[in-house]
């Protein structure tokens, strides 16, 4: 399912308008990748919760010279699925 099909099929599921169920969607994306963008974490019981990791910098190799390189350090975004999510998906 991509992003215009679960925009679809939140409209058809509330009986709201595409262009409705579009705007709740980029909300969501846009809030967690907000809080995500400070730090935060956001936590949806049963379902998930999304944080953000650091990777600290390190030493890796150009695979197309061999020659050492520093990798930068990152932070990037994280999930873990949540109970109720791992039983639906297992069930």
């Amino acid at each position: 399912m991509n992003k215009a099909q679960l925009v679809a099929k939140i409209a058809y599921d509330a009986d709201i308008k595409t262009s409705e169920a579009q705007d709740c969607v980029a909300s969501i994306i846009s809030a967690i990748t907000g809080e995500l963008k400070t730090g935060g974490s956001v936590s949806l019981v049963g379902f998930g919760t999304f944080t953000v990791d650091s990777r600290a910098a390190r030493q890796g190799r150009n695979p197309k010279t061999g020659e050492p390189m520093e990798i930068k350090a990152r932070n990037r975004p994280a999930f873990k699925a949540g109970k109720g999510l791992k039983d639906a998906v297992n069930s």
